[in-house]
């Protein structure tokens, strides 16, 4: 057979039924019945899950910049006791220090500022800047033995949230989008929500990116304020019937141009078009607090009137969640306390502390908690020394990548446990370390994915979240 003539055929067949596809893909988004539901039409794993899911939705609270572990969860006396003498060569070991603290003549210990105790039946300890969270944690695992390679915020973050360093592969987000598709039509599958007028590291869209996934699968950004999402409200003057006949044109031109091209990219803006003319209903709906009483005002805090705050933020990552978003991202910037420590983590505890606790509360209070899974973390810890000059009152700490802590509530987590275990310099890990590939590959499991299953072919190899290695914390699920 002469190639170029199957060539033709090939393309003449795409080519003759890519008013059908079209079709279809606008039948799933407008709500008709196209043979099979929008999930299935959108899902990287066809045939659903790979096994039942203990969770159906995440709320992920991730603090940019490093929260100090040995100030808020990771209570070490022996630090305190130890005050202002040098880190013993021992634990320090051959591990790095960044450029920020190599050239420092001491690295004296500094103990935390703050006083701990225990709470709950699970005996949690916890700093006494986080007054609220004591209100959490028998619905609480906390991982103290977390670790990663990177030692720099940029590299650190895109780990946690793609799994690599290296910034153009997926992010979390858009793994689950792929892989399981979207449980609501009127909203995207997974939203962003970044807290107003905070400083500290920069965040990046890449971080909520698809990578080298179909586009359809970025998380869509909502800012607070009139318009959560930029360019979705009609301009002024233009009704409704108008921007429909608007939709309707640009599709019929791209569907033209799918028939010519064949460029599944193009199906995508065909989507992508659709969903933003249903979520100029769908998003003032979710984001009008109007409808919440007085009380949950007074659960996640006064600052849940502002909009763009941390704690309007987790509120409606509440109501998102009511509506069966997928994936839920918070990021809370101005962690990052190389000095000044004392003070700068005071006004990050009191802007997150009470919104995180309410937001645990709330969930379980409406019978959500037991299929959401809710995380907190940030990249890496801090140093058990101090950066730059201790004094009585004031420390500062450098990035550490060897050990932190995170929590995680719901979504199948047992509650009120506590896992791993660092030294007592708060240094090293010396019990049951987990690395951000087994973390991201636990995260999977809940959502009812094999993470070594969920991959997808660029380039000519197969890439999959976790990389090469990682493997579901057992010991931590219900």
């Amino acid at each position: 057979m002469n190639p170029s003539s199957f060539t033709f055929n090939r393309r003449h067949f795409f080519r003759s039924s890519s008013t059908g596809v079209g079709a279809a893909a606008l039948a799933s988004l407008l709500g008709h019945d196209s043979g099979g539901s929008a999930q299935a039409a959108t899902s990287g794993l066809p045939h659903g899950t790979h096994f039942a899911p203990k969770a159906k939705r995440i709320i992920y609270l991730f603090q940019s910049g490093g929260p100090a572990q040995q100030d808020l969860f990771d209570y070490k006396p022996l630090l305190n006791q130890m005050n202002g003498k040098e880190i013993p060569p021992a634990v320090r070991g051959e591990q790095r220090l960044t450029g920020m603290s190599v050239n420092q003549s001491s690295l004296p210990l500094a103990g935390s500022a703050f006083k701990f105790a225990q709470h709950g039946e699970s005996g949690a300890w916890l700093s006494e800047l986080l007054p609220h969270h004591r209100d959490i944690v028998d619905d609480v695992c906390f991982i103290k033995s977390m670790h990663t390679e990177a030692i720099n915020h940029d590299p650190a973050i895109t780990m946690f949230q793609t799994g690599s360093q290296i910034a153009g592969r997926p992010s979390l987000g858009s793994w689950l989008s792929y892989g399981l598709g979207s449980e609501n039509a009127d909203l995207p599958a997974f939203i962003v929500l970044v807290s107003a007028g905070q400083g500290g590291q920069p965040l990046y869209a890449r971080l909520w990116g698809n990578g080298f996934l179909d586009s359809k699968y970025q998380g869509v950004q909502f800012r607070g304020g009139r318009d959560p999402v930029l360019y979705l409200s009609n301009p002024e003057g233009i009704p409704s019937s108008r921007r429909r006949a608007h939709f309707d044109a640009i599709n019929s031109l791209n569907q033209h141009q799918f028939a010519k091209e064949l460029d599944p990219e193009i199906e995508s803006r065909i989507v992508q078009c659709e969903m933003a003319y249903r979520m100029q209903t769908s998003v003032p709906d979710a984001a009008d607090f109007s409808d919440e009483p007085e009380s949950t005002f007074e659960l996640y805090g006064q600052d849940s009137k502002t909009p763009g705050t941390f704690a309007a933020n987790c509120l409606l990552a509440r109501r998102l969640a009511q509506r069966d978003v997928r994936f839920i991202q918070l990021y809370h910037q101005g962690w990052d306390q190389h000095s000044n420590l004392p003070k700068q983590i005071k006004g990050q505890a009191k802007e997150t502390d009470q919104a995180s606790a309410a937001l645990v509360k709330d969930l379980k209070r409406l019978g959500l908690l037991d299929d959401t899974l809710v995380i907190w973390g940030g990249e890496f810890g801090r140093t058990s020394y101090t950066q730059g000059v201790l004094t009585s009152d004031n420390y500062g700490r450098d990035h550490h990548p060897r050990c932190f802590t995170t929590w995680m509530a719901g979504g199948g987590i047992k509650p009120g446990v506590t896992y791993g275990e660092t030294d007592e310099f708060g240094y090293n890990i010396v019990r049951d370390g987990v690395h951000v590939h087994d973390f991201n590959a636990t995260i999977l499991h809940l959502m009812g994915i094999d993470h070594e299953r969920l991959t997808f072919k660029y380039q000519g190899r197969r890439f999959r979240l976790t990389d090469v290695h990682g493997h579901p914390l057992q010991d931590i699920l219900s």
